[in-house]
């Protein structure tokens, strides 16, 4: 699992759909590593872990985490989910409140269902075996506005780090799997950060829906900013991210 920093303030970090260990820009270059520890476990199908066999869910997710953060000593830590991570992230805090410090989601997504019309349905399907669909994902996650040579190191990235059976399991878990009955109330202090340009996961869909299972949510955007802050703006989500934790 990789490590950054040496503070006692621990901070899980789980990644997204399209990422790994490897796949957070530049944040663990700028993160305060005399205050926090930053951790980043893998999902299984994905980086140093592409060789496991699973179910590819959420749920595993968390469960695979909460051992990763046993594995490493932690008694008390925060936990931060990228995208899928995000809802993975919910179920870590679900299942270990009693350990877990805040939670933070970076455009994280909704722990319930998250239905898709048809034709969006078969883009996110195929991108497991295509990757023209991943790159097609990442631009309009973007705001069809990023280098295309980024978005094609992006893809690049995902396919080396991820089996196609460990994205497609992930998708269909992390948009068909519906947590809320078995994740209730999430009583950490919760901070969502939200980019201006992500089309799917907005500032106003988190003010709408996360209230109700997270009473302590703290909903931040960073405009001009799309899915992915920890490439595209990474001091601008540090700074973010580091003043909530503080705090807690």
């Amino acid at each position: 699992m990789r490590r950054v920093g040496r503070g006692e303030h621990a901070v899980l970090c789980l990644h997204g759909w399209f990422g790994s260990a490897h796949g957070w820009g530049y944040l663990p270059e700028v993160v305060d590593t005399e205050a926090f520890t930053y951790l980043f476990p893998e999902m299984r199908g994905y980086g140093a872990r592409r060789a496991l066999a699973g179910d590819f869910t959420m749920w595993e997710y968390a469960t695979d985490a909460l051992a990763a953060a046993d594995e490493a000593g932690l008694e008390r830590f925060s936990v931060l989910g990228h995208s899928m991570g995000g809802k993975a992230a919910t179920v870590v805090a679900a299942q270990a409140p009693e350990r877990v410090r805040a939670l933070v989601g970076v455009s994280a997504v909704w722990p319930g269902a998250t239905p898709m019309p048809p034709p969006q349905q078969e883009l996110f399907h195929g991108a497991a075996t295509d990757p023209g669909k991943r790159y097609g994902i990442i631009d309009a996650t973007t705001g069809n506005r990023l280098s295309p040579h980024w978005i094609r190191a992006m893809v690049e990235d995902s396919l080396a780090r991820s089996t196609a059976q460990a994205v497609a399991g992930a998708m269909r878990s992390w948009t068909g799997d519906d947590l809320l009955e078995r994740i209730g109330t999430i009583e950490v202090p919760t901070l969502l950060v939200c980019g201006g340009d992500d089309p799917g996961l907005s500032a106003e869909q988190a003010r709408r829906t996360w209230p109700a299972i997270a009473p302590k949510v703290r909903v931040v955007e960073i405009p001009g900013v799309g899915h992915y802050a920890a490439h595209e703006a990474p001091l601008a989500l540090v700074s973010e991210v580091e003043s909530f934790l503080l705090a807690h």
